[in-house]
């Protein structure tokens, strides 16, 4: 790591094995975000909600890199696995190296977004030929015949109704292969 890491300990002793642990886990961190900053590490031992038996150790480390920042957490748990504070930094770093690896993953591009599904309301329909237009939110205008309205809601239709569609080109242009009617839940542009 490029700077120094920062290590604090709150009501319990410094130890060194525990420092060495806590620097090992952290120099690993550098193979998921190069341009790491700065990590800090606080360690909290002592007496925490549902203390039952023995101490409870409490992690908390906070990643700063180049356009970012990552923290975890570890509280202690109901199960008591933090009664090692071996248990707790592994835990912690463990949740750091996800939201990090995360992270540098929407950095370099390999998330695809999620593209909401296309939706529109029914502009017109002829029920001697089964079929209509629906009016999309990105002003097209995309023909569907009552076969791929879903769940039998073709007759349920009228101008007006809101619909999500997938929409496939057709011999004639643009046609909604499958058209589902918006519910109560309705769609903000």
């Amino acid at each position: 790591m490029q700077l120094p890491l920062e290590l604090r300990f709150h009501n319990l002793d410094h130890s060194p094995a525990v420092e060495a642990a806590v620097r090992e886990a952290a120099a690993k961190l550098e193979r998921f975000a190069g341009d790491i900053v700065s990590c800090r590490v606080t360690i909290e031992g002592g007496p925490h909600k549902h203390h039952q038996q023995g101490n409870l150790f409490a992690v908390r480390i906070d990643v700063r890199y180049a356009g970012g920042e990552v923290v975890a957490s570890r509280e202690p748990t109901a199960h008591h696995a933090h009664e090692d504070v071996y248990v707790a930094v592994r835990d912690a770093f463990k949740a750091a190296r996800r939201q990090l690896q995360d992270r540098m993953r929407i950095r370099r591009g390999d998330v695809k977004p999620h593209e909401a599904e296309p939706h529109g309301k029914v502009l017109s329909i002829d029920l001697d030929r089964d079929c209509g237009v629906i009016a999309t939110s990105d002003g097209r205008e995309i023909y569907f015949h009552r076969n791929s309205v879903l769940d039998g809601g073709f007759a349920h239709l009228k101008a007006g109704t809101e619909v999500r569609l997938s929409v496939e080109q057709g011999d004639k242009g643009p046609q909604a292969s499958t058209v589902r009617v918006i519910g109560k839940h309705h769609l903000v542009d």
